[in-house]
């Protein structure tokens, strides 16, 4: 008898479609969520770019741009004070100091001036619509110099597309608080920004090391090591995670006190090598998904449990030591309580603590220098996580699959 093939059927086109309009949506979604999340980061380096005049404009503009007008020196660089809404005209009067200086009056003023008989004389007219416009001055001028300004119609400012990316060295080199006059007391006191970088990375780095280390070793012996008490004792390791910081920060000041640690950089990174709760968690979690037979083949050839552990385990949860390595390396550098807290000299203070500086400064704050102050300080933490990303996402997804 001849052989019956077994013929399947054709896959349904409306099937594939259906799937093919999911995986659409998920991703749609997932791509706007994270254009969600990447907007204020986006407006901090847009910001970052802009004179100080467009930083907090309202409604805010997304484009740094540059004006140009003729303000009675030829067409130059200015900045946009505020629009007319109603029409008027300049006028000479006397400044009280044998000169005259310039003020603009509306129509009704004018006509209130006409009736009290005082007479003004006129420099120019002004149509509602026109713009303010003020001379931008260098940065090099006299601080004494005072800028010229001028009504001119919409159509006679120019504008440009212009990022002041000169924003980022100025912001750097005033972030120390010290002031542009060499002869100054702030200005033999400054303290540059690589000390602060320098700073942050001490903490970071020490901080990642004693986390790495001490949580590994403690997780260990609650994942592998069988002892009396052991689960009690874990239970008692995770309760303290819900005993928050500000309960411990005058008890814990107390004891760096008295080991003279205040106003140094130890009570920053020396808890890190005592362990926490949430590492711990995570690091035995990972290590309970280790198979126990590779330990007891270890233990067959002679192996102690500090060979186990360095050899065998700490080589196969490099993708969670990462993890916590990263936790902690962003808890470190965005930390602002602990240095608040601890440090007393300018010379030991982190990124964190001369951003806070740099916005209490004297003067005004002064916007785009502290936009691009803070995304120079992001970008260490957008580069450790673009490097570590695909071992960080591993730890995370790994740990706590087996119980």
């Amino acid at each position: 008898m001849p052989s019956r093939v077994k013929s399947t059927p054709p896959k349904s086109s409306s099937a594939s479609l259906r799937k093919s309009t999911r995986r659409f949506t998920i991703y749609a979604l997932l791509g706007g969520a994270s254009c969600l999340f990447l907007i204020p980061f986006v407006w901090l380096v847009i910001t970052s770019l802009k004179p100080i005049e467009q930083s907090m404009t309202m409604p805010p503009s997304w484009i740094p741009r540059a004006y140009y007008a003729d303000v009675g020196a030829g067409r130059i660089e200015v900045t946009r004070d505020y629009r007319t809404t109603q029409a008027g005209a300049v006028a000479a009067v006397a400044d009280g100091e044998g000169g005259t200086k310039a003020v603009f009056y509306s129509a009704a003023q004018l006509a209130d001036l006409a009736r009290g008989g005082v007479a003004v004389r006129l420099l120019y007219r002004v149509e509602e619509g026109w713009w303010r416009v003020t001379e931008k001055l260098p940065a090099s001028a006299d601080a004494g110099t005072v800028p010229r300004w001028r009504f001119v119609p919409a159509a006679g400012v120019e504008s440009r597309v212009v990022f002041r990316w000169e924003n980022y060295p100025n912001a750097l080199h005033r972030l120390d608080g010290g002031s542009d006059d060499p002869a100054s007391l702030a200005s033999k006191h400054r303290v540059s920004f690589t000390r602060f970088a320098g700073n942050s990375l001490i903490i970071c780095i020490l901080g990642v090391i004693g986390t790495v280390f001490s949580n590994a070793i403690v997780a260990y012996g609650f994942a592998r090591v069988r002892w009396k008490g052991r689960d009690a004792f874990f239970a008692v390791t995770l309760a303290t995670m819900m005993v928050p910081f500000p309960v411990l920060m005058v008890p814990l000041y107390s004891v760096f006190k008295e080991l003279h640690m205040i106003g140094t950089l130890m009570p920053l990174w020396v808890p890190a090598w005592f362990g926490s709760a949430f590492n711990i968690f995570l690091m035995r979690q990972f290590f309970r998904t280790i198979p126990e037979e590779l330990s007891e083949a270890a233990r067959i050839d002679g192996c102690g449990e500090w060979t186990i552990f360095w050899r065998i385990i700490l080589p196969l949860s490099k993708p969670v030591l990462v993890t916590a390595g990263v936790l902690h390396f962003l808890y470190a550098w965005n930390d602002f309580m602990g240095p608040l807290l601890y440090l007393t000299r300018k010379e030991t203070f982190p990124l964190s603590l001369a951003l806070q500086s740099f916005q209490a400064q004297t003067g005004g704050v002064q916007w785009h220098h502290l936009m691009a102050a803070s995304t120079v300080t992001i970008i260490p933490v957008i580069v450790l996580f673009f490097f570590a990303q695909k071992t960080f996402v591993q730890g995370i997804a790994t740990t706590g699959s087996k119980s």
